[in-house]
């Protein structure tokens, strides 16, 4: 009897020692992840350099990488070493319907989080501040926004940029014919192949697209930029214990400067496939947002 009081006594002690926060912060995606001994990772194939196919065709990239961090944390936190890492190609349209109906885990991308999306989604601190603009081909003659006007212009699908692009059509009424296609690749196939002249999309994926071209100097962007865009990885809805884990893990890199490190390995030195360098450096906007992490929208 007083060996099975000595043992009730220490349950408290084992229970606290086996229980991970994370375990214990009644996750329903955590408590999936457990329970199936599987995460799945929503990746974009040319979303560079975020997320897109490598050489041998397997995802890669900075917001992959990012995801690693988290993935090696649930490995401690659920004590599974051996934990299958199943990956889901994901696009502007179907990224958010795939993360609701729970097949995607965790979309390691790069999506715009802004006020009606996070109606549906969650996002971490933010990983990425940016600008959406135009992309046109230097031939084309168009130096200014005003050059586009009555001309053919392409978005892509479910992106920001479609209502970026529709938006400044109406304040400056410039009359443009605005098509949407299916992803960025196909966006920028319709530029250069000449129908459409503009193509309007954040910055850094027209850049990654521009120094993956097979001659970048052929295209330019256009001087005007919009409003600032906050870039972060996608998640369920209402799963608090998922997202604090999820932004612990961003905060202590971005503490530590292993956020920088990975920065610029995708953003200022030479990439796959081709070894283009994007030479994109840390902005102030983002240096603020990695001082102080949050995953606030204007």
């Amino acid at each position: 009897m007083k060996k099975l009081v000595q043992l009730l006594g220490l349950l408290p002690a084992l229970l606290a020692v086996n229980a991970s926060p994370a375990a214990a912060a009644d996750s329903p995606t955590l408590d999936k992840i457990k329970s199936s001994g599987s995460i799945t990772i929503g990746y974009r194939e040319a979303s560079i350099p975020f997320s897109y196919l490598g050489p041998d065709q397997k995802p890669i990239g900075f917001s992959l990488d990012l995801c690693a961090a988290i993935v090696d944390r649930i490995k401690d936190e659920l004590k599974l070493p051996g934990l299958k890492v199943n990956y889901t190609p994901v696009n502007s349209s179907n990224r958010i319907p795939l993360i609701q109906s729970g097949t995607v885990d965790i979309e390691c991308g790069g999506t715009a989080n802004d006020k009606k999306r996070q109606e549906q989604v969650s996002f971490s601190v933010a990983t990425f501040v940016s600008q959406p603009r135009w992309l046109v081909k230097a031939a084309s003659g168009v130096k200014t926004a005003g050059d586009l006007k009555g001309k053919t212009v392409v978005a892509t699908q479910g992106s920001n940029a479609v209502g970026f692009a529709q938006s400044v059509n109406a304040k400056e009424q410039l009359g443009l014919n605005i098509v949407q296609a299916k992803d960025h690749a196909e966006s920028f196939l319709m530029l250069n192949t000449g129908r459409a002249v503009a193509f309007m999309e954040d910055d850094i994926l027209l850049a990654g697209l521009k120094a993956a071209a097979p001659n970048p100097d052929a295209l330019l962007f256009l001087s005007e930029g919009y409003a600032k865009i906050y870039y972060g990885l996608m998640f369920t809805k209402g799963d608090a214990g998922f997202k604090r884990l999820v932004d612990d893990v961003l905060s202590k890199q971005m503490a530590s400067g292993q956020f920088e490190k990975t920065y610029a390995k995708w953003f200022t030195r030479p990439i796959p496939p081709k070894g283009e360098n994007l030479a994109f450096p840390l902005t102030d906007e983002l240096m603020e947002r990695i001082a102080h992490p949050s995953d606030a929208v204007d």
